[in-house]
C-alpha cells in the first residue's frame, strides 16, 4: 500500500503554478485511488509562520487554500484533507528526526542557503526540510506530488528515514519519493522566471477579473511591433496559453505570432479569456465557497479527526522504538 501526500503552505490564494503543478495533479490521483490507500492533503499553516509577516493573515489565508482545492474538485471522502497544526505529533516527530540528521548537511538545503544573509532569518527557516520530512513520514507517505523546487526536500527525508531506521535497527519509515508533472515542472511567471510569490511575478486565476486582468498584462515581452513576425516558442505569453489551452487553439495562436500582424497586447487578453473560459467553473465555485468559513471549518474539523487518528497510532508506535512510550498513551 502506498500513501500519497502533498500540502500547500497557507500564504495566500494559490496560483496558476501552484494549481497546474501542484493541486490538479493531486486531485486527479486522489480521486481515481482505490479504497485502502490513504491519500494526505494537507494545508502546512505551521511552514507559513516562516515567512508570514502578519500572523492575522494565516486563518484567512487556510480559508483560501481549502476553498482551492475544494473548488478544483477534491473529493474529501477518497482523501485526508487536514491543516498541519490540527495534528501536532508532526512537530513531536520532527524534534525526533532532528536528532537522527547531521546539522551541516542541513546547512546545504536550498531553501536556507538563499536566505541565510537576510538580517530577518529565524531558526525555522533552518529546520523548515526537518518538518517538512515529519509530514510525510508521519504518514509512512511514499508518492510525495511536488515541484521540482520541492526535490531536494524530498531527498533529505529519505535521507533522515534510512538514517533514522539504520540507527534503530529497523524500518520504521519508508522512503518517500517525489511525484513530478513533466509538463508543469517550470511554469513561467509574468517576468520569464518561475512563477512565485516571493517575486512577485504570479497569476492568480481566482481573483477578481480586474486584478487577473492587470497581472496578465505585466508579462514582460520583447519590442516587436504588431506587424513583425514572433517567435512563439520564446514567448511568455504563449508559454502560458499552451498549459491551459486546448490544441486547436494553441495552433492558431501560434499562427498568429508566426505570420505577424498580432500584438502581444492581444495575445494578453487571448490568455485572460481563456482563462476565464477553462476555469470559469472552479472560479464561481471559490467565490462561493470562501463566503461559507463554517462549512470550510467543518470539513478541517472532519480531515483532521481522521489524520489525527492515524498520527496517534503512528507516534506511539515510534515512540516505542524510542522507548518514549507514555503512560498516558
Amino acid at each position: 500500500m502506498e500513501n500519497i501526500l502533498t500540502g500547500i503552505r497557507s500564504t495566500g490564494v494559490p496560483h496558476l503554478g501552484n494549481i497546474l503543478s501542484v493541486i490538479i495533479p493531486s486531485i486527479n490521483m486522489v480521486n481515481k485511488r482505490k479504497k485502502g490507500f490513504f491519500s494526505f492533503i494537507f494545508i502546512a499553516d505551521l511552514h507559513s509562520i516562516i515567512q508570514t509577516e502578519n500572523i492575522q493573515n494565516i486563518k484567512n489565508n487556510v480559508y483560501n487554500i481549502t476553498a482551492t482545492w475544494l473548488a478544483f474538485g477534491l473529493n474529501t471522502e477518497n482523501s485526508i484533507f487536514y491543516r498541519q497544526s490540527d495534528v501536532p505529533e508532526v512537530t513531536e516527530l520532527a524534534w525526533y528526526l532532528s536528532c537522527f540528521f547531521p546539522y551541516q548537511r542541513l546547512t546545504l538545503a536550498h531553501s536556507f542557503k538563499k536566505e541565510k544573509d537576510k538580517k530577518k532569518i529565524n531558526v525555522g527557516l533552518f529546520t523548515y526540510p526537518i518538518l517538512m520530512a515529519a509530514d510525510i513520514l508521519l504518514y509512512n507517505a511514499k508518492i510525495i506530488p511536488v515541484g521540482k523546487d520541492q526535490l531536494q526536500h524530498i531527498e533529505i527525508a529519505r535521507r533522515i528515514a534510512y538514517f533514522f531506521n539504520k540507527r534503530i535497527g529497523k524500518e520504521v519509515f519508508s522512503l518517500p519519493n517525489p511525484y513530478l508533472q513533466e509538463k508543469y515542472m517550470f511554469i513561467t511567471g509574468t517576468d520569464g522566471t518561475k512563477m512565485s510569490k516571493s517575486k512577485n511575478n504570479y497569476i492568480d486565476i481566482l481573483s477578481s477579473n480586474e486584478i487577473l486582468k492587470k497581472q496578465i498584462m505585466k508579462i514582460q515581452t520583447d519590442n516587436k511591433s504588431l506587424e513583425e513576425k514572433k517567435n512563439p516558442d520564446k514567448d511568455y505569453i504563449m508559454s502560458l496559453y499552451k498549459l491551459i489551452s486546448p490544441k486547436e487553439k494553441i495552433e492558431k495562436m501560434k499562427e498568429k505570432y508566426i505570420n505577424g500582424g498580432y500584438g502581444y497586447l492581444e495575445a494578453k487578453i487571448a490568455l485572460y479569456e481563456q482563462i476565464i473560459c477553462k476555469f470559469s467553473a472552479e472560479r464561481n465555485r471559490f467565490f462561493s465557497l470562501i463566503k461559507n468559513k463554517s462549512l470550510l471549518d467543518e470539513i478541517l474539523f472532519h480531515g483532521a479527526k481522521k489524520a489525527k487518528n492515524i498520527a496517534i497510532k503512528r507516534i506511539n508506535y515510534i515512540r516505542k522504538y524510542l522507548n518514549f512510550n507514555s503512560l498516558l498513551s
